[in-house]
């Protein structure tokens, strides 16, 4: 464990594991890293009875912001051109599709070889590029895990827009580290709708569509659950981490104050369920355990579920929400 995702609550319940590159360079990934890091990861889930799903192996991308004002500056690595289909199938955990058109949710599955989004601002990576920064150029195009998320079914419509990196409403756009608008392989959303070629799903407190035609799947339909908003409830919460409530602190340790994420999750919309977990913090402020409290699991009554709320997992308190079978009421 280590300061390695920007999320204490993430840090104190993973297993981090980094990877040499640059997220905006796909080169950087050879054959030999994916083979050893995928012997160590499942290595690793085996033994710690991790699932092996992408609500579980996570990548620093999907790690959610602590607060509103920590949402812009995380992580964005490892990035559109990591091969998230070649390193499960490396782990012995291929993705395929579970459900039918019925069954409401879906899974991100584009071919990586033929899927080449027209990303920008890979010249800006590498190290020792003089500053300024040159402007963005094309990106080489290459195989990628991502696709795309826009406003309506088609391929003029604007990008979705991601509030935690463009407050003003602004949509988000291509350039390689700007992920609000993507979703990627293995991610599993709550299916919104379906209309021709395109397919919704609910991301960030709205409908975002990607191209999906039955000739070139770029997504395959699951099976599972989903959480939505309980009866009387407008909006609800969304949050970074999971902590205790107040009341659950021990006087050695000062209670940690969670907010909420900026994003609203409304009536109506739905969003597949990555597990119910319990409300938890883990004190440790000083290398040796000599700080009061220290070394010590704080957990409360209060439980929450993790979502796949965006391109991020985040958390709802389970007091709020409605966990059903994703066929129950699902779009089509």
């Amino acid at each position: 464990m280590g300061w390695h995702a920007g999320n204490w609550y993430v840090n104190a319940k993973s297993i981090g594991i980094e990877h040499e590159g640059f997220a905006g360079h796909g080169t950087w990934y050879t054959e030999a890293m994916y083979r050893t890091s995928a012997k160590l990861v499942r290595h690793l889930a085996l033994r710690f009875q991790i699932p092996l799903d992408r609500q579980h192996i996570l990548g620093h991308d999907n790690v959610p912001g602590t607060t509103a004002g920590t949402v812009a500056g995380m992580h964005w690595d490892p990035g559109p051109y990591w091969d998230w289909s070649h390193y499960f199938e490396l782990m012995k955990a291929p993705f395929h599709s579970t459900g039918t058109p019925h069954t409401g949710l879906v899974t991100i599955d584009p071919d990586f070889a033929t899927n080449q989004p027209a990303f920008i601002g890979c010249n800006q990576q590498p190290p020792g590029v003089p500053k300024p920064v040159p402007p963005a150029v094309p990106c080489p195009l290459r195989g990628s895990s991502s696709v795309i998320l826009r406003t309506a079914p088609s391929l003029d419509a604007p990008l979705v827009n991601d509030r935690g990196l463009r407050p003003n409403g602004t949509p988000d756009t291509m350039y390689v580290s700007d992920h609000g608008a993507r979703a990627s392989v293995g991610q599993t959303y709550a299916l919104a709708g379906v209309q021709g070629d395109w397919t919704a799903i609910w991301y960030l407190g709205q409908k975002a569509w990607f191209y999906n035609p039955a000739s070139a799947p770029t997504a395959e339909w699951a099976e599972g659950f989903v959480v939505t908003p309980k009866p009387g409830k407008a909006t609800i919460p969304v949050y970074g981490r999971a902590y205790p409530e107040k009341t659950a602190y021990p006087s050695t340790i000062p209670y940690q104050a969670i907010s909420p994420l900026q994003y609203t999750f409304s009536a109506g919309q739905r969003y597949a369920l990555g597990g119910v977990l319990p409300g938890e913090y883990y004190r440790a402020v000083s290398f040796d355990g000599s700080a009061p409290g220290d070394r010590t699991v704080v957990r409360g009554e209060n439980k929450y579920v993790q979502i796949q709320f965006g391109h991020r997992v985040m958390y709802a308190n389970l007091d709020d929400v409605l966990v059903l079978p994703a066929a129950v009421g699902a779009s089509g």
